[in-house]
């Protein structure tokens, strides 16, 4: 499978596929494609693994696309101004994304539910309680909000992250929450009571602008009910 991402603010991912290769992805990603490509809709898996895509932020079945007779074309946009990056999975290389990230994959990708190890870091850290573990082997594109930037925290290293900025990391990293110091901070500084902290070793990328936080700009603006 040969694949390049396109545009910048508005990307898209078009994959080039051989006779017989397979994409997944969730309902309502496909863009656009060759008329050779053929759609199945599975809950990959069985019962259990879709009930774990559903608590991860995906949908409960997947659409798989496979090229039949001949090299075939597919693409998919993402659904948010933001970028789309390609992860290379395999043992060693596993990664946590923020719910909903995923876009698109090979068939040996699997997406699994991942559950903070402290309650409270899911609770309070901006992150939610529940994110994606992604495993196996193959491709995975991923969509995140924004531009994205990338570190790479060597161990003991730490980042300390705003709410919802976190959009992937290495599964080697740590994920906690630091409560933001003085009262006076908390109250006027305007930034919320608590920080996420990662802690290497391992790869994170961040985003620039976070969905939640679009929307809390928006509000505002929008009609209310008594209008």
């Amino acid at each position: 499978m040969r694949y390049e991402i396109k545009g910048d603010t508005l990307p898209v991912v078009v994959c080039y596929l051989e006779n017989g290769e397979r994409m997944i992805t969730e309902r309502g990603s496909m863009s656009w494609m060759s008329p050779n490509m053929k759609m199945e809709t599975t809950s990959n898996g069985g019962i259990g693994k879709a009930f774990g895509r559903m608590f991860s932020g995906e949908a409960m079945f997947q659409n798989i696309y496979t090229a039949q007779g001949g090299n075939g074309l597919i693409a998919f946009a993402s659904s948010f101004p933001g970028s789309i990056k390609a992860f290379e999975i395999g043992p060693g290389q596993e990664y946590i994304f923020q719910k909903k990230a995923f876009l698109a994959g090979e068939p040996g990708v699997n997406i699994s539910v991942h559950f903070h190890k402290k309650v409270a870091s899911g609770l309070f850290g901006g992150e939610g309680f529940i994110l994606q573990k992604v495993s196996g082997n193959g491709i995975v594109f991923a969509e995140f909000d924004g531009h994205v930037v990338e570190y790479e925290l060597q161990p003991g290293q730490q980042i300390v992250i705003d709410s919802g900025y976190l959009a992937a990391m290495s599964v080697t990293c740590q994920m906690d929450i630091q409560t933001v110091p003085g009262l006076k901070n908390i109250v006027f500084g305007g930034e919320g009571l608590f920080n996420t902290v990662i802690t290497g070793p391992g790869h994170v990328w961040l985003q620039t602008m976070p969905i939640s936080n679009v929307a809390g700009v928006l509000i505002p603006y929008l009609p209310s009910s008594g209008a």
